[in-house]
């Protein structure tokens, strides 16, 4: 059996592989936040497709924690039905269904007159000009994510991703490029951690102790002072004391700086450190399109979960590709089993 194809627990879940959706926004949902028929064809597809886990894309936990007015939500009871569509669907696939809770902080939609952030610094002239966060702020941020992981509970997911990455507001508290804050949730790295970590508590006890919690890093902010690869895996550590199982490593976004060079796999390095040097499971991102070197990715104990994106968009069925190419059998939908390779018939 292909380490590709092998079965991950975490908590109370088993993921059939160990192929993941990465969670990437769509920017179709209605006004209020509620899912379209294009999520549910989307996302479906993806757990007809094969994948172990499917990721929906960042939902925010309020409603002026928006990427953009056309996010998904989950800050109302009235979100749940529509998503428990889609969840129960993916499970009927054999898949796993999880969420990314997000806050858009300082990245939300550009005419936000109640943009968030650690301190009172747009991320560019285009966006909105936020306000730094009060303390009361930060308690109702840190029980809108308490409630968002109430709610994907009652939906039926199997997992939560918290969303720490790309410049969104965990992580402009997180990386010492944007909180220059002079109170306990600034400073150091512990006060920079402290709503992240409050943030995960609150989720833990919310979400329960029987299902998995995934935390989204950016583990390098690619510019000088900014967090990198040492940090991330100080991070890790203390995301997993706090109730987090798996690190999600992705990168970059905080100032508007890209990285020097991007190939398949060029953040697998971070994985990598999160998994053998912080001791914490981990997922890689970035480019990963060929099975061989998502195969290799596992074996060689680089990381637990390969996190798919783009290649996902292009080509839904690519976890069936990927085991034909590994010589895996695996099962198929019986209304497709006329096109399964090595079929008769």
């Amino acid at each position: 059996m292909a380490s590709l194809f092998t079965p991950f627990r975490l908590r109370g879940l088993e993921l059939k592989n160990r192929i993941v959706m990465s969670p990437m926004c769509m920017y179709s949902a209605a006004d209020d936040g509620l899912p379209t028929d294009w999520h549910f064809v989307h996302y479906g597809a993806r757990a007809v497709g094969g994948a172990g886990l499917i990721l929906l894309e960042a939902t925010a936990v309020e409603p002026r924690g928006r990427i953009t007015r056309q996010d998904l939500g989950i800050w109302s009871d009235g979100h749940v039905p529509a998503l428990r569509r889609i969840v129960d669907f993916i499970h009927a696939q054999g898949a796993a269904a999880g969420i990314q809770l997000a806050h858009a902080g300082r990245k939300s939609f550009p005419d936000n007159e109640d943009a968030l952030a650690p301190v009172a610094e747009p991320f560019s002239e285009r966006g909105p000009r936020p306000r730094a966060m009060t303390l009361e702020d930060i308690a109702a941020v840190r029980e809108a994510f308490a409630a968002a992981a109430r709610r994907a509970r009652a939906a039926g997911f199997d997992v939560i991703e918290i969303h720490g990455a790309h410049g969104y507001l965990l992580h402009e508290f997180t990386t010492p490029l944007v909180n220059r804050r002079d109170d306990a949730y600034g400073g150091d790295l512990e006060g920079r951690l402290r709503l992240p970590l409050e943030v995960v508590r609150a989720c833990r006890a919310a979400w329960g102790e029987d299902r998995p919690l995934f935390y989204r890093v950016s583990a390098t902010d690619w510019a000088p002072g900014g967090l990198d690869g040492d940090a991330t895996v100080e991070i890790a550590r203390r995301l997993a004391e706090a109730g987090v199982d798996l690190v999600d490593c992705s990168s970059g976004g905080a100032v508007p700086v890209q990285p020097p060079r991007v190939y398949p796999g060029y953040q697998v390095e971070f994985a990598r450190r999160v998994r053998r040097e912080a001791g914490v499971p981990s997922g890689a991102v970035g480019l990963i399109t060929e099975p061989e070197f998502a195969e290799a990715l596992v074996a060689e104990g680089s990381c637990d979960l390969v996190v798919l994106g783009r290649e996902l968009l292009r080509e839904p069925y690519w976890p069936r590709r990927a085991a034909q190419k590994l010589g895996v059998d695996v099962e198929w939908p019986r209304q497709y089993l006329r096109a399964k390779p090595g079929r008769a018939g």
